[in-house]
């Protein structure tokens, strides 16, 4: 019950909940349900905990191919939590036998880091979509993501949460000090210093999106891909008769899936909408190269230009999606891995366009879809772009027709908030069905848009230059984490010379279940 509650009290901190602050209590009943427990005991009880957290999160997964892929990433999320329940069982029992409770309770919040990140690295390049930072867009602590990341606001909660739960198994004077200090260590948060969506440091980047929307939400949504195409370009049209100043305008991923450098019907629509803004164009486009295999690409148009002057290409085409890896095996599970048909290949890195401004040069960095996820990507990219030395903008296009009506897309942008803390950059984050948005350096949404409508946002972001300390120090969080874990597990062996006392008395194997 402690292990299927704080899993569905994790859940609940995503969107469209955003009940944030229930991670602490989520954390908590999780590492209160492994406390004492073998490594078997602790695997099932994390297997338990993991399915509660990714089941309902990752619903949107199936809504259109049905139960079985769901479930199936669903449980394969959930093993992951199974695994760090055995490591922390491992580790946290000998400790806890030796009255190192404070040591093993911060075994669970080491752990949790280092789940996240092996979850989100392997097999295939991971999946790191619903790590504890995720849920936090709208929190206090949700600013520790300009010092380390998504990791460091992910270990920020889990320690509150094991406070909480060292309170409850020994309620003395020491935990609840360890406790405020947790929270003073979150709401420490609101002191750094992030920039806002506009300053005298930022460049004035005037920046449009375009959601053209699609005939209909589903896996059908490109049957009718020339209308796809259609609808951003009528919105580009209504864009330019609001007759607003405008630097660059940005259509969504798919937002072309005729292949515009090679068909002449959709290179001439293409055209068509640059002539009518007269700006540069960045559309996101399936071109049929490198064959066999097809791009996911994002491609700058300037007007006066009939091919593109820069493209990126997708660096991480999700696996199932988007290719199928070992697909003779997968398909004795499921026959759904013959709707990928061809295999989108990757790119070959970070892109940066450069776009002159009606005011002073910027730049566009762009990442596609579930890319916003990886945070070896994001940091590569704005290195990349800030290594030119132009002021620059975070750019996050998606299609999010697939999931339909579901959470998918809010739970992306709340990734996309994240992320803009970060990176103290604003994010234009567009969609062809929604939500799209606009972000500014502290995470705050401007104009999000409602799903499968067609709209159209305009806004003044300012570009930056620069790097945060997440930038600068990378991974360092995760290091620390695996460093600390690794000092307990061989504190944990150690054989002392003498019994540890709790209290003036050795512990017993048997107190262990009466302190939980």
């Amino acid at each position: 019950m402690l292990a299927a509650g704080g899993g569905l009290l994790v859940w609940l901190t995503f969107p469209d909940h955003g009940l944030h602050p229930l991670g602490v209590p989520g954390t908590a009943l999780i590492c209160l349900a492994m406390w004492g427990s073998r490594a078997r005991g602790a695997f099932a009880l994390g297997l338990l905990a993991g399915l509660a957290i990714f089941a309902p999160t990752l619903h949107w997964s199936g809504i259109y191919v049905g139960a079985f892929p769901w479930l199936a990433l669903a449980t394969v999320q959930a093993l992951y939590v199974a695994v760090m329940g055995a490591v922390v069982a491992a580790v946290q029992r000998p400790l806890i036998l030796r009255g190192r409770e404070g040591l093993a309770a911060l075994t669970f919040a080491l752990a949790w880091v280092l789940q996240e990140l092996v979850r989100g690295s392997v097999p295939f390049g991971g999946f790191p979509w619903a790590r504890l930072a995720f849920g936090q867009a709208d929190s206090p602590v949700a600013r520790w993501a300009w010092v380390g990341g998504a990791p460091l606001v992910s270990l920020v909660m889990v320690l509150l949460g094991t406070a909480l739960a060292a309170v409850v198994i020994r309620r003395s004077g020491t935990d609840l000090v360890a406790l405020g200090a947790a929270a003073v260590l979150a709401l420490a948060g609101l002191a750094l210093p992030l920039p806002a969506m506009a300053g005298d440091d930022a460049t004035p980047a005037r920046v449009a999106l375009v959601q053209g929307n699609v005939p209909a939400p589903g896996l059908d949504f490109n049957a009718e891909r020339r209308k796809v195409l259609d609808n951003h370009v009528t919105g580009t049209e209504t864009l330019a008769e609001r007759g607003e100043q405008i630097d660059v305008v940005v259509w969504p991923e798919n937002s072309s899936d005729i292949d515009p450098l090679r068909n002449a019907d959709a290179a001439a629509q293409v055209q068509r909408a640059l002539a009518a803004v007269d700006v540069p164009l960045v559309v996101g486009a399936i071109l049929d190269e490198p064959a066999p295999e097809v791009s996911n690409a994002s491609l700058l148009y300037a007007p006066g230009q009939d091919e593109p002057v820069s493209r990126y290409v997708k660096q991480h085409p999700v696996p199932f999606a988007e290719y199928v890896p070992y697909r003779d095996f997968f398909r004795l599970f499921s026959d759904k891995v013959d709707l990928v048909r061809v295999g989108f290949a990757k790119g070959e890195g970070p892109r940066s366009f450069e776009i002159q401004g009606a005011q002073a040069p910027f730049a566009l960095v762009p990442t596609i879809c579930f890319e916003v996820a990886y945070d070896g990507l994001m940091r590569d990219a704005v290195a990349h772009a800030d290594a030119t030395g132009t002021p620059s903008v975070l750019l996050v296009q998606t299609n999010n027709a697939t999931f339909g009506y579901t959470a998918e897309s809010t739970q992306q942008l709340a990734i996309s908030r994240i992320r803009a803390i970060e990176h103290g950059r604003p994010v234009a984050h567009v969609s062809t069905v929604g939500v799209s948005a606009v972000i500014g350096p502290d995470g705050a949404v401007d104009q999000p848009t409602e799903l499968f409508t067609p709209a159209q946002i305009v806004s003044t972001l300012g570009a930056r230059s620069g790097l945060t300390p997440a930038d600068r120090l990378g991974p360092w969080v995760e290091w620390l984490c695996g460093v600390g874990l690794l000092g307990l597990l061989l504190a944990s062996r150690r054989r002392p010379g003498r019994p540890d006392r709790l209290e003036g008395q050795t512990i017993t194997e048997a107190e262990i279940h009466d302190r939980a």
